[in-house]
């Protein structure tokens, strides 16, 4: 959690692996939606919002 938080800070991309499929993110934000914890990430070629339930995330790496 504190590696997504410092990405969003700094604004770096993630890559990260949910349910198989992986998203090459720019990372907004760490937050909660509901009463779980989620990560809010901004596709760069539509900038479109994702979020991910932290909880459905399989594996996840910062690119710096």
């Amino acid at each position: 959690m504190d590696q997504l938080e410092n990405a969003a800070r700094k604004g770096l991309r993630v890559a990260l692996i949910r349910r198989g499929t992986e998203y090459i993110v720019v990372a907004v934000r760490v937050t909660s939606v509901g009463r779980h914890e989620a990560f809010i990430g901004r596709l760069p070629m539509t900038g479109e919002d994702l979020t991910f339930r932290l909880e459905d995330i399989d594996s996840f790496q910062v690119i710096e």
